[in-house]
């Protein structure tokens, strides 16, 4: 898979299939539009890829809105080798290309950089300056520009569209079962170790505490989850929250990594979330907390 960070696509990537979109934890409804511009593809015998964005523009018009993605855009790219791109176009979505005009970024992107000869959006994809363009505006350019605009349609489970705010929602409710179904994996969060107070370790659970930088912030509480960095795979138990019992101030990630006491500060390690065991409490003292994570531990060891 070829990356472009400027849209400049070399000649084997011209006249072929485009989807735009911002593709924010590539679920089930994504993979299906994925496969579909696949499928056109192969029918044609044309290149194929994707068009996203970067910061996600939501974050970049509301600078309130802190804690959002479902993935980062490292995590993206791997979804995408996984799907087997021809290529894939990062935009910078900056002050100067939302600035861009709706026909301008037809004739300058689309018609001008990327040559496709398909491209495909969601029914609501809206684009350009102030987001006056939509798909009446791509119909409406598609002779001018040498396009054909095609439609994805909307992936159902359950009677209920699959998307990204769907997914988030249930992640901030503690559904990470029902979130990771969706998924289609379960629902990982990467970070670089950081220093804590040690807390855990003078309790006799050491954890590998994580900020949450842009990531949607789960429902507080205890998960099962099992965390991955080079060399291992382990199950564990991880807490999202402020530490009541010790009046914490900071949100982090916690993670208790079972049967590994390696100083891993510093070192990037991706925990993924597979149940949410029971919410964040406030304890009497550190003996109730120890009993409590005794429990917590048997439950995340038999996954319940």
């Amino acid at each position: 898979m070829k990356i472009y960070y400027n849209a400049n696509l070399k000649r084997k990537h011209h006249q072929g299939v485009l989807a735009i979109g911002n593709f924010d934890g590539l679920h089930l409804g994504h993979q299906k539009v994925i496969a579909d511009v696949k499928k056109k593809a192969i029918k044609n015998k044309l290149p194929f890829g994707i068009m996203t964005f970067e910061p996600v523009p939501v974050m970049f018009f509301d600078k309130k809105i802190k804690n959002h993605r479902i993935n980062s855009l490292d995590q993206k790219i791997d979804q995408f080798k996984k799907l087997k791109l021809d290529f894939l176009i990062i935009i910078k979505f900056n002050k100067k290309f939302s600035r861009l005009s709706a026909e301008k970024f037809i004739e300058k992107i689309i018609f001008k950089k990327t040559k496709c000869k398909y491209l495909y959006v969601s029914k609501n994809f809206k684009f350009g300056n102030k987001r006056k363009g939509n798909i009446k505006t791509l119909k409406k350019f598609e002779k001018k520009f040498n396009y054909k605009n095609l439609i994805t349609k909307p992936f159902q489970k359950k009677n209920k569209v699959i998307s990204s705010t769907l997914i988030r929602k249930k992640i901030k409710e503690g559904k990470i079962v029902e979130a990771n179904k969706l998924l289609n994996r379960k629902w990982v969060v990467n970070g670089k170790v950081i220093t804590g107070r040690k807390r855990g370790r003078k309790i006799g659970f050491p954890t590998c505490n994580l900020k949450m930088g842009s990531y949607v912030i789960p429902r507080h509480g205890v998960y099962a989850v099992k965390v991955k960095i080079n060399g291992f795979n382990k199950n564990g138990i991880a807490n999202i929250g402020y530490r009541p019992t010790f009046n914490g101030q900071n949100l982090l990630l916690e993670t208790n990594i079972f049967g590994i006491n390696k100083n891993l500060y510093n070192k990037v390690i991706s925990v993924s979330f597979k149940k949410f065991i029971r919410p964040e409490k406030k304890f009497k003292n550190l003996e109730y907390l120890k009993k409590q994570i005794k429990i917590d531990i048997k439950r995340a060891k038999n996954n319940v």
